[in-house]
């Protein structure tokens, strides 16, 4: 049995893709005329409508996507995007805060931005800049494509603890086991978890309970 993954590993992916996916919320971002009672619904609509296709291609393998590292990964990177983005909405600039938010929505590690900050201060610097994506990649769906698989190759180190993140309804995910026709079940599941994702993470910034 393997042992579980710490914080301190935790934390370190996520330092990477925070810094990786933020050129991609700022291209995604949602047009400034939605008003601010929707901007939330914004992310979990409008961007999961183009996301989850991206999670759910692993599905065209059917249950075999699950012997595979792909399924999560892939799902909870655009997951990670759509966090991300409720957290621009709500102003959080702190990087500290906006991994706590990941660790709580995501992963259900209930990581305050006060513990998390040592953590980073602890794995500054100790990685070359090019493991971090430091150069923007250009727009468009190859682009953003690229950074996807950037984001998932990073959550592959820490795979085991990706069984938390939000998933969709469990008729969705039974026939996203199907091989061919999964990709249907997969992506209704992806769209769902994906919209659990973002109305999770504006539970958190709000002060509310989030709901399992």
């Amino acid at each position: 049995m393997a042992a579980p993954i710490g914080d301190a590993v935790v934390v370190d992916v996520l330092r990477r893709i925070d810094r990786l996916t933020a050129p991609l919320v700022r291209r995604l971002g949602r047009p400034p005329a939605v008003p601010q009672a929707e901007r939330d619904a914004w992310w979990a609509d409008r961007v999961s409508r183009v996301a989850a296709g991206v999670s759910a291609a692993p599905r065209f393998a059917g249950k075999l996507a699950d012997l595979l590292p792909l399924q999560n990964t892939v799902g909870t990177a655009v997951q990670c995007v759509v966090v991300l983005g409720v957290a621009a909405e709500h102003a959080v600039a702190d990087p500290a805060a906006r991994i706590s938010l990941l660790t709580r929505v995501l992963l259900q590690r209930d990581l305050t931005a006060q513990q998390v900050q040592p953590l980073l201060e602890r794995a500054r610097g100790t990685y070359a800049e090019e493991a971090l994506g430091a150069r923007e990649e250009r727009g468009g769906l190859r682009g953003n494509a690229r950074t996807l698989w950037r984001v998932a190759r990073l959550l592959g180190r820490i795979d085991d603890a990706l069984d938390a993140r939000p998933k969709g309804k469990l008729r969705h995910r039974a026939l996203s086991n199907l091989p061919v026709v999964g990709v249907v079940g997969g992506y209704a599941a992806e769209r769902e978890g994906l919209r659990r994702a973002a109305a999770d993470a504006a539970a958190v910034l709000d002060g509310r309970p989030v709901r399992r």
